[in-house]
């Protein structure tokens, strides 16, 4: 049997994010299309997350016990069948269109196991000296995912209409799909070693009751609340400069472009500084861009923007993710990593309708908004992780 490989997770990862990238742009801009009010965008845009965060612990429960590739297998068949749905609205109209449109946010939330489960698999086949770097991968796919999906949504968009980012987007996930029956390897034999079993909300209760760790889980929460505030707004925000669903994908694929020159150099980042302070760092770099973003008009100034908020959230993951693992034993890496991603998940349900609706009053409020909660808990994370036991175990 061949050894479980860091290419092929990234390898598969990466696939199933241009899918990601390609849609996750436009859907704000095709909302708006078909009439949906400000609260009813952020909805849609929330309904992904809220299956993530009730699934998400489940799917990473469930890798511990049954092993990662068949997890991951599932995942990247619910995601064709979810953009299929998305490119089959996507030629509908009014209702119709919003309500397929939120059946398959929906279909794609509660099969959405990719992220936290192939976390789960670069701790099995690393130590923890390189973990971190490691999780960089994913940060890597993720960045490749935003620069190659956005753009090739506004090429979909402008070659095959309104359906061409979703057709594409089911393409790319189905191959993945395929690719991981032929290729990806199980990381973790179920019997290899015993995995924890403990009542489902349990494992939240277990994981932030642990100082570190719990911290850590929040601090996450809010890295991601704060890019999701600038995911779900940011097409509207820069539409009346002139940039629409056929253009817009260009510059969230210079965020990523961005981004992969952050992860490729992670490593570098955690030896010189170490996980504790990259981590608050991160997030104030974070809330610097969000403050610039309403207000940068020229071209330059947009791309300036992107680029700080990009190499902050860019910087977070990987460390973030890293020493929770460092911090979790081999028998809880997927519950630990799903209760992360599920925290994640809230934080995307919360951060679409709120960063929507306060749009419609404002357009820098979920920025400045946004910005004020990432700096805030940056100087938090700077005093608490610089003071906590080095040897905290989960």
């Amino acid at each position: 049997m061949k050894r479980p490989s860091l290419l092929i997770i990234f390898l598969s990862v990466f696939i199933d994010l241009i899918g990601f990238g390609i849609v996750m742009p436009l859907l704000p801009i095709y909302s708006k299309t078909f009439g949906a009010p400000g609260y009813l965008i952020g909805m849609i845009m929330a309904s992904f997350s809220v299956m993530q965060f009730l699934f998400a612990p489940v799917w990473g429960r469930l890798s511990d016990r049954i092993g990662r590739r068949p997890v991951l297998l599932v995942s990247n068949a619910g995601s064709a069948i979810a953009y299929t749905i998305f490119a089959l609205a996507s030629g509908k109209d009014g209702q119709t269109a919003l309500m397929m449109i939120l059946v398959s946010r929906i279909f794609a939330g509660l099969c959405g196991a990719n992220l936290s489960v192939a976390s789960a698999y670069i701790a099995d086949v690393t130590t923890p000296e390189k973990r971190s770097k490691g999780m960089a991968l994913i940060g890597v796919a993720f960045g490749l995912g935003f620069v190659l999906g956005p753009a090739f949504g506004s090429f979909a968009a402008r070659a095959w209409g309104s359906q061409g980012p979703g057709w594409a987007a089911a393409t790319f996930c189905a191959l993945n799909f395929l690719f991981g029956c032929f290729v990806l390897v199980e990381s973790r034999q179920p019997n290899s070693e015993s995995a924890v079993k403990r009542p489902r909300w349990s494992n939240w209760v277990h994981t932030l009751r642990q100082p570190t760790v719990g911290l850590l889980v929040i601090l996450y929460a809010v890295a991601i609340f704060s890019f999701a505030c600038f995911e779900t707004t940011y097409g509207l925000l820069v539409r009346p400069l002139g940039y629409d669903e056929k253009s817009v994908g260009y510059l969230i694929a210079y965020c990523g472009l961005v981004t992969v020159f952050v992860q490729g150099v992670i490593g570098r980042l955690v030896k010189m500084f170490g996980e504790r302070k990259l981590i608050p760092a991160s997030l104030v770099i974070g809330a610097v861009g969000l403050a610039m973003l309403p207000y940068m008009t020229s071209k330059f100034g947009i791309l300036s923007g992107l680029a700080v908020v990009a190499i902050g959230f860019g910087i977070n993951r990987a460390p973030s993710m890293g020493l929770l693992s460092i911090l979790t034993p081999p028998g809880e890496q997927g519950a630990t990593l799903g209760v992360a991603q599920s925290a994640g998940s809230l934080a995307r349900i919360l951060a679409p309708i709120f960063s929507a609706s306060a749009f419609d009053y404002s357009h820098a409020a979920p920025y400045l908004a946004a910005a004020g909660v990432a700096g805030v808990f940056g100087l938090i994370a700077w005093a608490r992780l610089q003071s906590a036991p080095a040897d905290a175990k989960a």
